[in-house]
């Protein structure tokens, strides 16, 4: 027999390279992640508009479980990682993409009154959509605030800044469609919602100065365009679609039809202006894509922000044919939502194939896994009574 033998002690097991990657990617989640139900919610609302009720009742559908997955994701990180999530907050870079979680709200919230005739649903998620505007306007911007040392403008400014005004126009929005039938004949309500709106085109207004000054008269490289420059744009499109929500109300209203000129030329403004942006962006992107230090493209998920704008251009052109009468604006409107639509499949086979090679790592783990295992707990002892 053998004497003396002891038990075989197994050495601990290396990590596993998938939940090394799970868990960076949770600690490194983009707070702005949730403009994939933006964008996802936008392209659904046109095609619902356009008469695609197909494509719009699949892309509804698919946007429920996003949302309710990236709000997962969010609470398992501040659980897992809260001083990443803190350190977010407080981020030139990053911060402002916590607007985005309002944004999603409300667009999923006017997907549901437009598509579904869920009012009741509608009307929550625009009080969701309304605390969350408080508590980001006023936990970033302050947080923004009082960091020190502050980065320069050049390296703290971008377009995604303007998901601020997103935001707040797309509480605007959503409550035009949810609020007002709730509170019918309220003038306190169209108030609130006009000077909403008005808050969002100041907010536009004082970023919008910014970031011109940056691409104007600091060094501009292709890594600093980012996706979310196509905000820039997208903006002043979903205040266009709050200008039109708001001017058909004012038929019922002697409060906005005082401010019904008014509200009619500056919406047409924010059209004219994000018509503008259009051709600028093409051009730089062209220049990022294809110049001498060109980037390869490939997923991001700040690309949402890039399908988001395209979706919302498409429906207030649309709008703004309805408010004015103007039969060749719907055509454009369409000619958008094709691209809106490209764009969005672009990105969503972007987002396939990043899952695609988590699914490949891991298979394999799980192999690696299996081939480094070696004898069971005790087997060595077994061995030994045998013998």
């Amino acid at each position: 027999m053998l004497w003396g033998m002891e038990t075989a002690v197994r050495p601990e097991p290396a990590p596993s390279p998938l939940r090394e990657h799970l868990a960076a990617g949770l600690k490194g989640l983009h707070p702005a992640y949730f403009a994939l139900v933006m964008a996802t919610g936008i392209v659904s609302i046109v095609s619902d508009v356009l008469g695609l009720r197909e494509a719009a009742a699949l892309l509804f559908w698919l946007n429920v479980p996003a949302y309710a997955v990236l709000w997962l994701l969010v609470a398992a990180r501040a659980l897992r990682y809260p001083r990443a999530l803190a350190a977010d907050l407080a981020s030139h870079q990053r911060g402002p993409g916590f607007f985005t979680s309002v944004a999603a709200t409300c667009v999923l919230g006017l997907q549901l009154v437009l598509l579904r005739g869920d009012a009741a649903a509608a009307l929550a998620l625009w009080w969701v959509g309304m605390l969350l505007w408080c508590a980001c306007t006023y936990a970033v911007f302050v947080a923004l605030a009082v960091r020190d040392p502050k980065p320069t403008l050049g390296e703290g400014i971008n377009g995604g800044w303007l998901v601020a005004v997103v935001a707040t126009q797309s509480v605007v929005v959503l409550g035009t469609r949810a609020l007002v039938p709730r509170y019918p004949g309220s003038e306190a309500v169209l108030f609130f919602l006009a000077s909403l709106w008005l808050c969002g085109g100041m907010l536009y207004v004082w970023m919008i100065s910014l970031i011109f000054y940056r691409y104007m008269f600091f060094r501009f490289s292709p890594s600093d365009l980012m996706p979310p420059y196509w905000i820039n744009m997208g903006a002043v499109a979903i205040s266009v679609v709050a200008g039109t929500s708001l001017a058909a109300l004012a038929p019922g209203s002697a409060f906005l039809g005082a401010l019904l000129p008014f509200v009619k030329g500056l919406t047409l403004m924010f059209w004219a202006t994000a018509t503008w942006w259009i051709p600028m962006l093409v051009l730089l992107g062209i220049w990022r894509h294809g110049g001498p230090s060109r980037i390869r493209i490939a997923y991001d998920p700040l690309y949402w922000g890039l399908v988001f704008p395209l979706g919302m251009y498409a429906l207030c052109t649309y709008r703004l044919g309805e408010l004015f009468a103007m039969p060749v604006l719907p055509w454009v409107a369409r000619t958008f939502a094709t691209v809106a639509l490209a764009a969005w499949l672009l990105t969503a086979f972007g987002l396939a194939g990043r899952f695609l090679q988590l699914v490949v790592l891991a298979v394999r783990s799980l192999h690696a896994e299996r081939g480094a295992a070696g004898p069971q707990p005790g087997s060595l002892e077994r061995m030994a009574r045998r013998s």
